[in-house]
């Protein structure tokens, strides 16, 4: 945010390089399709900017990509005819600086003159004319006006509002829109029982989710917070932290040493982390070397141990069945679109389609694996209908061998309206609005039982 009282030569020096990176990561998201995660990883330009300019500039980003449905109803109204490909990086520099006035606590007069400066810089030089008469015209025409004219409801692809809407219904999809265009708090699992969960809430200055996650609005420098070194808690949404939680309930009786538990699709780690802390037996299986360098990592800080295996789960097999199986099948990631804003610009309903064909593959080698009497729960951070109920619908019928083992509400605090009517959990990003919501995630329990 800039300070009213610095001149325009100050926003060139202190302004424009943040606002520069933003404007590549936009294009680096929208107009090469990569992930955001990825190009703020890789961006060595982005990285050295200093602490204020850079949260500046992943927040413009962000908010960017959240409310990009908006922007562009926005752009399209004000032009007589579609700007050309030849204006990509005018369309980007209209977009941020729309960001700004519209949604930024932004001097109006910088955001206006940084971005006008991007258009004639990024090029072609003939459409800051253009930007400029724009952004102008927005700022006369004010904030309210246009946001009644240009609701939320726009930033959402309409393939995923039609499902959404035929899921959960128009109330619960436009609660789900709302609460995506809002920065998400910061969880963090703790490890121990509930008055341990008590004690770091207060000493953290969050609220206690759900049986074990602290919430914080603000949480700043993560690693400089109190228990980080020692390894008393790790990141991870209160939604993200009940697979783990859902599977402890059910084996908390037979989960002695030696119980074996696999962790499938297992990095980066949060799960795993779960499982080991309840001192099972646990083997953390993924793909990714890269991400299982950061399970391990996450292992060391927290002094915990599991047996990690860098594999294909579907060519993978164990020297002997499990006791319990956690399968985080890759997904869609469509419930998590608060904390990745770019799913929906880089998401469509065929990659849907895709990853339901690969759950259910997933799904039929993890039965595989796993102890007659055993429990496989499983689940996904997707709204999708297709990647939830519609995938263990389909699992149930063709494989008599299991069955749903319902979630009882006493299991799932602060979760226990999301239970589905088959006993599953069903969480939208709509639920604890008051509180700042939750990821997306559909999980099922179920269980192996002897067949004749």
């Amino acid at each position: 945010m800039n300070n009213s009282s610095q001149t325009r030569a100050d926003l060139g020096t202190i302004g424009l390089a943040a606002r520069e990176r933003a404007h590549t990561v936009l294009h680096e998201v929208l107009d090469r399709g990569r992930p955001l995660d990825e190009v703020l990883a890789t961006d060595k330009r982005f990285s050295r900017l200093n602490d204020r300019d850079r949260a500046f500039a992943r927040n413009l980003v962000a908010t960017t990509l959240r409310r990009l449905g908006q922007i562009d109803a926005l752009i399209a109204d004000c032009l007589d005819k579609p700007l050309p490909p030849s204006a990509a990086a005018a369309r980007n520099a209209l977009r941020i600086g729309i960001c700004q006035i519209l949604f930024l606590d932004t001097q109006t007069h910088a955001a206006v003159d940084t971005a006008v400066t991007l258009a004639a810089k990024r090029g072609p030089e003939q459409f800051k004319g253009l930007v400029n008469a724009i952004l102008r015209r927005i700022v006369r025409a004010g904030e309210a006006e246009i946001l009644e004219a240009f609701p939320e409801v726009l930033n959402v692809p309409e393939w995923l509002w039609k499902s959404w809407f035929a899921s959960f219904g128009e109330d619960t999809a436009m609660a789900i829109a709302a609460r995506h265009v809002q920065t998400p708090p910061i969880d963090f699992t703790v490890r121990g029982d509930a008055a341990d969960v008590d004690g770091w809430a207060a000493r953290l200055g969050g609220e206690r989710i759900g049986q074990c996650s602290v919430r914080m609005a603000h949480a700043g420098d993560i690693a400089a917070l109190e228990g980080f070194d020692d390894g008393v808690w790790w990141v991870q949404d209160a939604s993200a932290a009940l697979p783990a939680q859902v599977l402890l309930s059910a084996v908390a009786a037979s989960a002695a040493s030696g119980f074996r538990v696999a962790d499938l699709c297992a990095a980066p780690g949060g799960k795993t982390a779960q499982l080991a802390a309840a001192g099972l037996d646990v083997t953390a299986v993924d793909v990714s070397g890269p991400r299982l360098g950061t399970l391990r990592e996450n292992l060391t800080r927290l002094k915990m141990t599991a047996d990690v295996v860098e594999a294909d789960v579907l060519s993978w097999k164990p020297s002997a069945p499990f006791d319990a199986i956690l399968l985080d099948a890759p997904c869609s990631a469509t419930g998590t679109i608060r904390r990745h804003p770019d799913i929906p610009h880089l998401k469509t309903a065929a990659d849907v389609t895709h990853q339901t064909d690969l759950q259910r593959k997933f799904l039929d080698h993890a039965a595989e694996m796993l102890e007659p009497g055993g429990v496989i729960v499983y689940s996904v951070c997707s709204l999708q209908e297709s990647e939830g109920p519609g995938q263990i619908e389909a699992l149930l019928k063709r494989n008599e061998a299991l069955q749903i083992d319902p979630v009882e509400p006493a299991e799932v605090p602060d979760f226990d309206a999301c239970i589905t009517p088959a006993g599953a959990l069903r969480v939208t990003p709509a639920h604890l609005a008051d509180k700042g919501g939750a990821d997306g995630f559909y999980i099922a329990r179920l269980r192996k039982i002897d067949t004749p």
